[in-house]
C-alpha cells in the first residue's frame, strides 16, 4: 500500500472518528443524559462518576472494537446481554424519536396523519426483523 493511501486512511478514519465523537457529545449534551439521570435517582453528589463512567465505558468498548477482543460466553449469557443491549439501544432511539418528535412530523410529511400507530408498527417489525435476520443468518 502506498503511503498516500495510507495518510488518506489515516485521515478519513480520523475525521469518521471525530464526526461520531461530536455527535455523540452534543447528542449527550443537547438531551441532558448525565443531569436527568442524576435527577431521576436522586444521585446529584455522583454526577462526577456517571460523567467518568461514561467516558470510561466508550474509551473501553472503543478498544474492544478496534482491538477486536473477545470472549467465549455461554449461550444463554450472550442472549441476555442481546436482550439487555436491544432494550437499551431501544429505548434510547425511542427517547430521541420523543424529544424531537420524529414520528410525528414523518407521519405528517408522508400524509399518515391518522395512522401513526400502522406507521411505528412498520418500523418495529422492521427493526426485530432485521435483527433476526442478520442473528439467524450471520449476515
Amino acid at each position: 500500500m502506498s503511503v498516500i493511501k495510507c495518510l488518506l486512511l489515516i485521515l478519513i478514519g480520523l475525521g469518521g472518528g471525530l464526526a461520531v465523537g461530536s455527535g455523540l457529545v452534543a447528542f449527550i449534551t443537547v438531551l441532558d443524559i448525565i443531569p436527568r439521570l442524576t435527577q431521576l435517582t436522586n444521585a446529584h453528589r455522583y454526577i462526577r462518576l456517571l460523567e467518568w463512567a461514561l467516558v470510561a465505558g466508550a474509551l473501553f468498548f472503543t478498544f474492544i472494537d478496534f482491538f477486536h477482543w473477545g470472549v467465549q460466553l455461554p449461550v444463554i449469557v450472550s442472549s441476555l446481554y442481546g436482550i439487555f443491549a436491544g432494550i437499551f439501544v431501544g429505548t434510547l432511539a425511542a427517547g430521541l424519536t420523543e424529544v424531537l418528535n420524529v414520528f410525528p412530523i414523518l407521519a405528517k410529511r408522508i400524509h399518515m396523519d391518522g395512522s401513526l400507530l400502522f406507521l411505528l408498527m412498520a418500523v418495529v417489525l422492521g427493526k426485530v426483523t432485521g435483527s433476526l435476520l442478520q442473528w439467524l443468518l450471520h449476515l
